[in-house]
């Protein structure tokens, strides 16, 4: 029973291998498979006795074991995240850091580790991204105790537990490392991601170019009054359009009605369902319905609730009557017009950071 089970096992194994001068046809058999061509497999042969494998360089060797170094394509650039950029320090040494393990944990020779490092590939490449000699001095002190280091289990276990969660914050440059070492006092770890990105301000996915204000969706937006500076800060995740006619309809019921004074003076009294309305009925005042402005797209509703509260609380006539859907904390009324006043002496440099 035992060697009939083995002989079962050697039979199922035999055929999950191909044969060399069956890849090629192998290959032509499973991209016959898909009609519209949309997956297509491909493969590299061994020259010389070396192959590439992901960002492995294969080397077999005549004592039938293997070598392994770093693999680079013939068009590889070396270009990593530059130190001059808008990211956290640990963004940067992580990139020196993944380098050096990948170096220390893939390569088998300690001739290869030294030339991978020292002159020829790391050490040049992230040079000319502008990391200076005392990253790599830290990166490495960091990995040498971090093999001296014996970890508790018990003691990780504990500080896991004792974790009250995780605070995800947009990276500003002086302001986020002093938010993660207050959050640090409360058992709160911190995880820092970019504000703005060169995809978001380069890539869209569909053509916005070509959506009006009244087409536009999931948005933040602006409308102005005619006659004074007052505007109103609203959100709405259906179009744009749909959402102002309810507003013109509500405000139209006012304004297209004759009132007396009196009549008016109590009319101004009521309150009505829109502030927009409130400020028509109270003023005597023209929507400047043509002059609404797009302010933010956000499609995640509460992230939307907090930029219209944002804008609300940062707009110096804002005929709204409540701070929004969100209720924003008032602490955040002073980072608010710092941010708006380094905003406007300093937009050439904020443009730089972005």
């Amino acid at each position: 029973m035992w060697s009939s089970d083995v002989e079962h096992v050697t039979k199922r194994r035999s055929y999950a291998v191909i044969k060399k001068d069956q890849v090629r046809n192998f290959t032509d058999h499973l991209n016959f498979i898909d009609d519209t061509n949309s997956i297509k497999f491909t493969y590299e042969e061994e020259t010389n006795v070396v192959i590439p494998f992901l960002d492995l360089l294969i080397n077999r060797q005549p004592d039938k074991t293997v070598k392994i170094q770093v693999y680079r394509k013939l068009t590889h650039t070396d270009q990593y995240l530059h130190f001059q950029s808008h990211h956290p320090i640990h963004h940067k040494s992580g990139v020196v850091r993944t380098l050096m393990d990948r170096k220390d944990m893939l390569v088998s020779t300690e001739n290869d580790k030294d030339k991978e490092e020292l002159p020829v590939h790391i050490r040049n490449a992230l040079k000319s991204c502008g990391n200076p000699k005392w990253i790599f001095d830290k990166v490495k002190h960091d990995q040498c105790q971090k093999r001296k280091k014996t970890i508790d289990t018990k003691k990780r276990n504990k500080s896991a537990q004792e974790s009250k969660g995780l605070a995800v914050i947009p990276y500003v440059e002086g302001l986020s490392e002093t938010a993660e070492r207050i959050f640090r006092k409360y058992g709160i770890n911190t995880a820092m991601k970019p504000y703005r990105t060169l995809r978001q301000l380069l890539v869209h996915p569909k053509d916005q170019c070509t959506l009006t204000v009244e087409q536009t969706g999931e948005c933040v937006y602006r409308i102005p009054c005619h006659n004074c500076d007052c505007t109103y800060i609203g959100e709405t995740g259906r179009n744009y359009g749909k959402r102002q006619e309810e507003h013109r309809k509500e405000v139209e019921s006012i304004s297209n009605r004759m009132f007396t004074r009196s009549d008016r003076k109590s009319r101004a009294a009521e309150m009505n369902k829109l502030a927009i309305t409130d400020h028509v009925a109270k003023e005597n005042h023209v929507i400047n319905w043509s002059g609404a402005k797009i302010l933010e797209r956000e499609g995640h509703r509460i992230t939307r609730q907090v930029k219209e509260s944002i804008w609300i609380r940062k707009e110096p006539s804002c005929m709204n009557r409540d701070g929004g859907a969100y209720s924003l904390p008032t602490a955040y009324d002073h980072l608010l017009v710092t941010c708006s006043t380094s905003r406007d002496h300093k937009p050439d440099e904020a443009r730089r950071r972005n």
